[in-house]
């Protein structure tokens, strides 16, 4: 990359993280009035964080597009399935997101200054240094559901750094949609990584940012011996979806 293109590339970022850091401090002190609200306050934030979501990519030329693969409701209740490849994933996911959703989002992200705090207003936080501690996330995610609202479950756990279209997935999002009989609707982000490498922040570049939303898979067929292959199923429903529309990874 020649000196002019890393001065502009750099800039742009910049640009883009102060913009990130004014909305952010905009919507803090909603998010914080919110936050106490229980199960009103959590859809209040939400749809603050989709607000926020909205006018950063205006601002940094992100245009953001939904693709439904097979009719959507967003009055039922889902457990999203998706991806995993891009700190951009969580922009996509708030701003794709028209319904109640939970995320199930890792512990440590709370520890960022400001970011945090609206984080942990957000999402379903999970902290996998003990069994005790997942097992808590699990009931928290079970919680939601029996109030009506949808989950949303990177099953990767973390960023896809392999070769591969998808990382192997863990079995909790599949167990919590047999045993609450959840339909799961999985979606694909397929330009985050393109938006922002997982590699650097300073990777980030405007465009196109497609969400694919695919068709349901139903659930009420199987049964809790049958987790192994609900996950095997949806891993390969995903994975061909990737390849069909040639995301990178």
């Amino acid at each position: 990359m020649s000196l002019i293109k890393k001065i502009i590339q750099y800039s742009y970022c910049v640009y883009a993280m102060f913009c990130f850091v004014v909305l952010m401090f905009m919507v803090l002190p909603f998010v914080i009035i919110l936050s106490p609200m229980g199960v009103a306050g959590g859809n209040g934030v939400y749809r603050l964080c989709n607000i926020w979501a909205r006018l950063w990519f205006g601002c940094i030329g992100i245009k953001h597009k939904e693709i439904y693969e097979a009719p959507h409701d967003r009055n039922r209740q889902y457990i999203f399935t998706v991806n995993h490849c891009s700190y951009m994933d969580i922009p996509a996911l708030v701003r794709c997101m028209h319904q109640p959703i939970r995320v199930l989002g890792k512990y440590e992200m709370v520890k960022y200054p400001v970011f945090g705090i609206i984080y942990k207003a957000a999402a379903i936080l999970v902290d996998r240094s003990s069994a005790e501690k997942r097992a808590k996330s699990v009931r928290a995610l079970k919680a939601a559901l029996n109030h009506g609202i949808s989950i949303f479950i990177f099953p990767e756990g973390t960023f896809n750094e392999t070769e591969n279209p998808l990382k192997e997935f863990y079995d909790g999002a599949f167990r919590i949609a047999i045993e609450t009989q959840t339909p799961i609707k999985p979606i694909l982000f397929i330009d985050t990584i393109k938006r922002m490498h997982w590699k650097s922040i300073f990777s980030l570049s405007p465009g196109k940012n497609r969400v694919i939303f695919l068709e349901e898979v139903p659930v009420h067929t199987y049964t809790m011996k049958e987790v192994q292959v609900l996950k095997t199923t949806v891993y390969q429903i995903m994975e061909q979806a990737i390849i069909k529309y040639r995301a990178q990874y």
